[in-house]
């Protein structure tokens, strides 16, 4: 009798200590889902905002869904981090709306999340800020704003260089510490396709590739560099940073080969030497200091085609991108202002739609019916006489991302 009784206490004691086991993780169940997810996405917040360096974010915003998981993903075993692509600008001036276009080309194409790395006067930070919160429904990208910030001994004379706040892009690989990898653009670039395609080159670099930019010209008759260069410059015609793809995790670790001293000189030692050497030899300001550095490691850099960078110097006076002529133009680069005035329409007609453009699908598809009507209009310049393959890849990226069911996209 007395072994039945024992056995019936042990059965209540063990059934009363599971129901406080089922009680404890109820509640704290329910306290996590009133704060929010828990502490794993604060913690992504905070990294948002962690510039690094001398120039730390002032402020940034979110579309990112990650950043508020469901219910069902505390429970998941393993959740695998979705690969980030860093996206680089430098806006002053009167650059505002060339950025937001560029930065909604961007989004309108590409697939894995972006991280946005804004650096901007500070005048324009409230602007940059309530047009991007306003996207906050794309659930597509982060952004980081940035102060323009040069090292303080030399501020003066690097933001002088060439155009305002130009020289801001040498600094990104020592203010962005906690980056690996990231793209750089002007403000009057356009993507044509996803953004995820040339953050793909990033794989094709062998050991000794740091960095990727295309070629200045393809025409060596009319290149600047092999006419009027006073300085060093990469290959037979120079590149062009207005498309840089940067592995700065390596850029920060490697010695660079100069003609300043028999001693290699990291990144951030190289730069104010190079300055003071050829400032009276420069004509388009950190460009050149990037060919002088390239110029001496040629073996550090990744050259990608023009259709990555197509300008108008490579139709103005005939075609002459090979590669763009075969598979259209991939990333469009609209300087000398072009997007601004009516020297080459092409360029200005493709800006402005994208411009115009909203994120509804609807709209996105029905983009390319009126943009070939006003493409159309400009044959009568060298540009417009080839303006097919300004919307050739364009054409295809918006079928493939707008066209296709969603679980086939």
């Amino acid at each position: 009798m007395r072994r039945y009784l024992r056995i019936v206490v042990l059965c209540l004691a063990c059934g009363f200590c599971s129901l406080l086991y089922a009680f404890s993780q109820l509640a704290v169940s329910l306290e996590e889902g009133a704060g929010g997810g828990g502490g794993k996405p604060q913690a992504k917040a905070a990294s948002w905002l962690a510039g690094g360096g001398r120039g730390a974010a002032r402020g940034a915003g979110s579309a990112d869904p990650a950043a508020h998981p469901s219910g069902s993903d505390r429970y998941s075993l393993k959740i695998q981090p979705v690969e980030r692509m860093h996206l680089a600008v430098v806006a002053c001036g009167e650059r505002l709306e060339e950025t937001i276009t560029m930065l909604k080309s961007a989004i309108i194409f590409s697939l894995k999340p972006l991280q946005f790395h804004i650096f901007a006067e500070d005048q324009l930070h409230d602007s940059f800020k309530g047009i991007l919160d306003s996207w906050s429904f794309q659930q597509t990208f982060n952004y980081s704003l940035y102060p323009i910030t040069f090292p303080s001994e030399n501020a003066a004379e690097w933001k002088k260089l060439f155009k305002p706040c130009a020289s801001q892009r040498l600094f990104l690989p020592l203010i962005l510490k906690e980056v690996d990898s990231l793209l750089y653009v002007d403000t009057d670039i356009l993507f044509l396709r996803p953004v995820d395609d040339i953050w793909s080159l990033l794989k094709k670099f062998n050991s000794t590739q740091i960095a990727a930019m295309a070629p200045e010209h393809e025409e060596p008759r009319i290149g600047w560099y092999n006419r009027f260069a006073r300085h060093p410059y990469y290959g037979k015609t120079g590149v062009n940073s207005g498309v840089m793809l940067m592995n700065m995790t390596r850029m920060r670790r490697k010695y660079f080969k100069n003609d300043m001293t028999t001693v290699r000189l990291r990144w951030g030692d190289i730069l104010m030497p190079l300055l003071k050497k050829y400032k009276l030899n420069i004509t388009w300001g950190d460009q050149d200091l990037l060919n002088i550095i390239f110029f001496h490691n040629p073996e550090s850099l990744f050259v990608f085609p023009c259709q990555w960078n197509y300008r108008p110097d490579h139709c103005i006076y005939g075609s002459n991108c090979q590669e763009a002529e075969e598979e259209g133009i991939f990333i469009l680069h609209g300087n000398r202002g072009v997007y601004h005035d009516d020297k080459q329409p092409a360029f200005r007609a493709i800006y402005e739609a994208l411009r115009n453009c909203s994120f509804e699908d609807d709209n996105i598809r029905s983009l390319m019916k009126p943009l070939e009507l006003e493409l159309q209009k400009t044959v009568h310049t060298y540009c417009g006489k080839i303006y097919k393959i300004f919307i050739k890849q364009l054409t295809k990226s918006i079928q493939d991302r707008y066209d296709r069911p969603p679980k086939e996209r």
